[in-house]
């Protein structure tokens, strides 16, 4: 009689394991955002009156928290439960919805490109909106006063009292540069840094959705062997 065993079909532990415990640490992270987008808008009084999420008149960066962390949220549930489950319908709707958002950020890059100087345009119309709703929110005006900070820009209190200082003082206080052309400039001066941070994004959705379809693919095979 021969010691020799049919060894059929299986799933691939490491896989399985490595997407579980990545997406754990996504949801987690997903749902850290959400926590912090709901608390500012409970801190702003926005979740006893909900109507007022269309009274602010400039954008609202506590939607930018809420958008993420609810993607975050979806795809981490989607990846830590079907990988955990072995559901090939919440690893394939991982797989789908990962892949989407890979594709809208190349078709975004494209565009960006390709119609810059209209997106240059847009960029200022929406900067000088917000601009003018700068009293509306305090999270708009907190970001808006850290950007002009940061990056020296235009804004109302850099000639304050400039007058009674000395001309080199003087220079070193009044901003000149505007918050889209000191953009522009932040972008060139860091092109590398921010080009590498975008295909590494890209390279990490590419692998998460390989190892997800290879994690179905397993699973599959394993069903069709029973």
């Amino acid at each position: 009689m021969s010691g020799k065993h049919y060894k059929g079909p299986e799933v691939s532990c490491c896989i399985k394991y490595f997407i579980f415990g990545f997406n754990v640490i996504f949801w987690l992270l997903g749902i850290t955002f959400l926590g912090v987008g709901l608390w500012a808008w409970s801190e702003k009084g926005v979740l006893s009156n909900i109507s007022s999420i269309t009274d602010l008149g400039g954008f609202d960066p506590v939607w930018l928290f809420l958008v993420v962390g609810g993607v975050m949220f979806i795809l981490g549930f989607a990846g830590c439960i079907g990988a955990l489950r072995e559901n090939t319908f919440l690893l394939k709707f991982f797989s789908v919805f990962l892949g989407i958002i890979f594709f809208l950020e190349l078709t975004a890059g494209v565009l960006a490109f390709v119609f810059k100087d209209w997106i240059k345009d847009q960029l200022q119309f929406f900067i000088n909106n917000n601009i003018r709703a700068y009293r509306d929110d305090i999270d708009l005006q907190n970001l808006i006063d850290f950007t002009q900070e940061y990056e020296d820009v235009i804004n109302t209190q850099c000639g304050y009292d400039v007058r009674q200082k000395p001309e080199l003082d003087q220079q070193e206080t009044i901003h000149t540069k505007g918050c889209v052309p000191q953009f522009e400039k932040w972008l060139q001066d860091n092109l590398t840094i921010v080009a590498g941070v975008f295909i590494g994004i890209a390279l990490l959705q590419i692998f998460g959705i390989c190892l997800a379809q290879n994690l179905v693919s397993d699973i599959e095979a394993v069903r069709a062997s029973w």
